[in-house]
Order: C-alpha cells, then structure tokens, then sequence
C-alpha cells in the first residue's frame, strides 16, 4: 500500500510539478475570472466530441463559444474582456454543452461549478457564475489544532424550531452561540456539498465544489465559519468522496456522455444499495478532482477539516454489504480491499497533513481497518480519528433486548475500551444515524410514547420518565468519560429531542413537521428537557477543565455484575456509576491511586447526575469529603469508601 502511495506521489511530482500545484486545480478548472477581466475555463470530458460554453452572457448560444481540445480528454477555452470588464457577469446562468459521441448535444453543470441554484418552479439546479465584486474576507484565524474535541454534529437545515429549510444566518446568530454555551468546541457540518435531493441528508452530492444554496449564499457559509472560529470552534466539513448522485442534468453522472467519465463504468460503477456511482480512484484526473476538492473547502471556506463518509465503502470491493467483520486480519488483507481507494485516502490525508498540518481529518469506518488511523510513513490511513461505531449499537441493543437487571457491565466496558492501540476514537452515543426515521434515539426508546404526555414538570415524575431521565444522563457521561479519545453529539440529542429525524418527502406529505430541532424546547422552564440540556453542558464543562479524552485510557477498577457497578480513574478523576436499577449503597469502597504515599488525597463531588439542577433526587451531600486511604482494593494501593 505504501509503495502504491508513493508512486502516485512521485508521478505527481514528476508530472505535474509537485502537489501542491497538482491539487491547485480548483483556481484553473471550471470558469475562472482572470484579473485582467477575461475568462479562462477548462474541463475534462475524454469521451465528448467537442465542447462549449453556452450561458446568459451569449444568448444561449450553443457554439459561439467552443472549447479547443488538449492532451488527455482536457479541453480550455478563453474569452477576453470586454472594455475591461468581465464577458460573464456574477449572476449569470452558464452550461457546458457537451457534443457526446452519438452527436447529442448534453448540456451539462461543470463539475467544478462553485454556485448552482434552483428555482421554485424547476426540477433541477441551474449553475450560476459566482463572481461577487466583493467576496467575504474572513477576520478571524482558525483555532489551534484541540487536544480535546467535543463535536456538534450538525444539519443548517433543519437547525430551526421552524418547518422550513433554516439559513446559515440562522445558524451563524442563533445555534453557535448554543453550541459555544454547550461546551462543545468543535462542529462538524453535514450536507454542504451541493445536494439535489434534500431527504438525501447531503449523502447524494450533485456539486461537489459548491456550498448548498438552499442555505443561502458562500459567502453567508464563509462568516458563519468565519464566526465560529471568533467563539474559538474547530468546523469539519462531513465530506462525501465515496460516491455521487446518479443525477446527470445537474449531477457529474454521464458528464460526457459516457458512463465512465470520473467513475468506473459498468457494473463495478454503481453502488447497489445507495443506488449511487462510484469513483474510480485510479484515474489520475478523478484524483486529482477530489484532492483538489478537499483544499478548495480547506483554503476557500476556511473549514479547519472533514469527517470522510462512507470509508467502509470504499476501502472494500464488496462495500460493506453482507460482510461482518470480526477482527480477523484476513478481511483486511486481499483481493477484496480496493487498494486504489485506500490510496486515493492516504493521499488526501498526506496532502492535508503536509499543506494544512492543523487540520483533522476523521474516518467513518465501521469494519476496523487496522492502521487507518496511523500516520502514512508508517503505511496507514493517515487519519487522525475514527469513529467507534460498536458504541451506539451496543447502547440499543442493550435497551432493546435487555430487562436492566439483566445489563452486563463486563460487556459495556469492553465495548467502550475497544480500539485499536494508539488509533484515536470519536465515542458517540448517538449520531444522526439514530435520529432518522425508522430507527429512535436514546430518550425516545428509553421514554418513548411518555415523552409527548409526562416531561412537564408540573405531572407526577413516573417510573418510565425516571428512568428515562436517568439512564439517558448515565449513558452519555460513561460514553464520554471511557469511550475514546473524543466525543460527538447530534445537534439536539444533548437534550432528548422528541420524536424522530424526516425530511419534506412524498411518502410524509413533503412535510417539514419532523426537518427541525426544537431547541425551544429546553428553553421551558416547564418541561424535564432543560435538565438534560444542563447536564450536558455541564460534562462537557468538565472535560474542558481535566481534559479525559486527551489523557490516556481509562484505568477500569471495578465492573461489578451483581452490584451493576462500574468504576474507573482518568485524567485524576474517580468515575462511578450505579446502574442498578433499584439498589444503593453506603460506605461502597472504590480502589484508586495517587502519586503521594504521604498526603491523604480529599477528593469532592463535581458531577452528579442524581443532583436536582439535572432532574435527579438529591440523595447525595456534595458539601462531603472523601478521603483516600492506604488501603488497597480491587488492585489498587489506594481507596476510598463513597
């Protein structure tokens, strides 16, 4: 894999001068404006006869404006200026018209089109040349690279209490600031990337170089990144390189005509249960589309790094599907592994790391590909993170299968602690996965059809809402504290959000009923969410003051299986958790260890998911102070009784 990497790095050098030049391509491809007011523009359509640019500058006209052809499929026009000023205005609609092999006339988006827009009365996008007089200048620097991060994963869409389509204003004056006072330091961004279908979730990219106009503007995208980083945020872009829409009119499929433009032709071409095309990652122009895509969102929009989508998918032929992965290291190692794929990633994280070495990149692979987490000199991924994906999945199939007396504590521990040594992991209890509809969230199958009638607080706290509350808090603070080297959350779960995720679609109506968050919801005094909402803030508080999630792994001291306790020591704090469903107890002893054998360490209360600010029963003293002893317990020299 290394020796593949390295003899696409050193063509790249040889052949197209290093690079940085080879993934500059964004200021060169597509239409560009020139500082003398011209226009230059280039494409790659290897299967096209001859191609024109077509447009409100021209009238519309089909040939007044041909491409001339160049070596390897690229093709390049120029059109001068006009009294010095730009022939395409900003604002003008553009097509590239493609004269495919057959003799049809295709017009097309350019792939590397940066702004398309749809009108209400149309099917499908319109590109649009984006030339303002005056772009946004960005005021602020990029946050220093977190030891520490704790992700708001995040829709602009749906970022509203509101039934419509949200804006980036919104999100820019209204959720940073949430997110800010939440103790989340860093957000991670789903559907940017231009999207035709909007129950997609931004999963079907049309436009792989522009920002969603159904949001509003790029430069509206640029301050509303531009302000997050004033607040000190890290923002990741959720960046999908493992397929495309199948959408031709405005999607880069059949680009030229052909089926093989960008993406492997034929069967191998198209992803069976996305019903998407795949790219192929071996084609030198294909490389140099996505590497050059990555830095046009990294030096454009100032996005300090992404979460790369749907690895499983391409690091494997078979994509994933039918196949269970159980750690054995022949499923990692074979004919099966797409190597092209593989290469194309360690590539994008060595262009990333050597050009922007302060952003993260984040890897969403469920199989466990050893080493994809490792630097690329050691002949890994080059990612920085990944993320533990068994952690959600055990978490509901502990509350969909199991009574709570029946919980294995051995068995969570494990789940929490299984990675892959010094590979960093995102721990994450729920994401956006479990929000959509079809499946639930942790509140809704912890309270489920009490969260409509029982969250006031003004209605008797039932045993279910209890519970509820309870778990939901105990569940997030030990995924936190013991699961991985980061943390991630799904903008509203922090609270409980009711009910399920569903965008405007035909089979509900196209309504937007269930396309928001009702962050008002926590803003009620009345109601239980504002607990939730507090506690959350509060773990994240703390973890900002003691740092877990960059100090090393968690010493586990105890998982007892009949006492359904769990505890453990990281970044000098003791964490305990009683999931006993109805038994306390007093003067419990939990092993620990200090670095003094002489001072009796005195340790106090900092977070308390039974306290009454969080909706629990106020049945511990925090004004107590409990002191460490010489005396050794459960392998530890040290303990303390709680």
């Amino acid at each position: 894999r290394y020796s593949l990497f390295h003899n696409h790095l050193k063509n790249i050098e040889e052949s197209e001068g290093g690079l940085d030049k080879f993934t500059k391509s964004y200021k060169t491809f597509g239409v560009n404006q020139l500082e003398d007011g011209g226009i230059y523009c280039k494409e790659w359509a290897p299967g096209a006869e001859a191609v024109f640019l077509a447009g409100d500058f021209n009238g519309w006209n089909p040939f007044s404006h041909p491409y001339k052809k160049l070596e390897y499929g690229k093709w390049e026009l120029f059109i001068p200026p006009e009294d010095g000023r730009s022939p395409v205005p900003h604002g003008s609609k553009l097509k590239v018209v493609i004269r495919a092999q057959n003799g049809a006339l295709l017009y097309r988006i350019s792939p590397w089109a940066r702004y398309v827009v749809r009108d209400e009365d149309k099917v499908n996008y319109d590109w649009v040349h984006w030339n303002p007089p005056q772009s946004y200048i960005h005021k602020n620097p990029s946050p220093k690279r977190l030891k520490s991060l704790r992700i708001y994963e995040s829709h602009v869409g749906i970022a509203s209490p509101e039934g419509k389509v949200a804006s980036y204003k919104n999100f820019t004056y209204n959720v940073l600031p949430r997110i800010k006072d939440l103790g989340y330091n860093c957000v991670q961004l789903m559907a940017i990337m231009e999207h035709a279908y909007y129950a997609s979730f931004g999963y079907q990219v049309t436009s792989f170089f522009a920002a969603s106009s159904r949001y509003g503007t790029p430069d509206d995208l640029k301050e509303m990144i531009d302000v997050a980083h004033s607040m000190g945020i890290t923002v990741l872009l959720d960046v999908v390189h493992s397929h495309a829409s199948k959408n031709s009119e405005d999607g880069l499929n059949q680009f030229d005509g052909t089926d093989s433009c960008f993406f492997h032709s034929g069967y191998r071409g198209n992803h069976q249960l996305w019903d998407s095309r795949l790219f192929d990652y071996a084609n030198w122009e294909v490389l140099r589309f996505l590497l050059s895509n990555l830095r046009m969102w990294i030096e454009d929009y100032r996005f300090d790094g992404f979460r790369f989508d749907g690895v499983t998918s391409m690091l494997y032929h078979h994509h994933g599907i039918g196949t269970g992965f159980s750690g054995d290291y022949n499923e990692y190692f074979g004919l099966h592994v797409d190597e092209d794929a593989l290469c194309y990633l360690m590539l994008a994280n060595h262009m990333i790391n050597t050009l922007h070495p302060e952003c993260i990149t984040i890897a969403e692979d469920v199989s466990g590909m050893p080493a994809l987490c490792r630097p690329v000199a050691e002949g890994g991924g080059g990612f920085d993170y990944r993320l533990a994906m068994a952690i959600p999945d055990k978490w509901i199939q502990i509350i969909k299968e199991l009574k709570d007396e029946d919980w294995n504590m051995g068995n969570i521990v494990h789940t929490l602690t299984n990675r892959r040594f010094e590979e960093k992991y995102i721990a994450y209890a729920e994401s956006h996965d479990q929000a959509l509809v079809g499946d639930k969230t942790l509140a809704f199958r912890l309270m489920d059809a009490e969260m409509y009638t029982n969250m006031s607080v003004l209605m008797p706290l039932t045993p279910i809402i209890d519970r509820g509350i309870q778990l939901h808090k105990m569940i997030r603070l030990i995924t936190h504290a013991l699961g991985g080297e980061s943390y991630l959350n799904f903008m509203g779960n922090e609270f409980g959000h009711p009910e399920w995720l569903d965008f405007p679609r035909i089979g509900n109506n196209e309504s937007y009923h269930y396309a928001r968050r009702q962050f008002n919801l926590t803003e009620d005094d009345l109601l239980r969410y504002k607990f939730l909402n507090a506690f959350d803030r509060d773990m994240n508080k703390l973890e900002e003051r003691f740092g877990w999630l960059a100090s090393p792994q968690a010493y586990v001291s105890e998982k007892h299986e009949a006492n359904k306790v769990i505890a453990f020591e990281r970044a000098g704090l003791i964490f305990i958790f009683n999931f006993h469903p109805y038994q306390s107890y007093v003067d419990y002893r939990v092993g620990n260890w200090h670095s003094s054998l002489t001072v009796a360490f005195k340790y106090k209360i900092l977070l308390d998911s039974d306290a009454g600010e969080y909706g629990g029963h106020q049945r511990l003293d925090h004004n107590t102070e409990y002191f460490s002893e010489e005396y050794p317990h459960n392998y530890r020299p040290h303990s303390i009784m709680v």
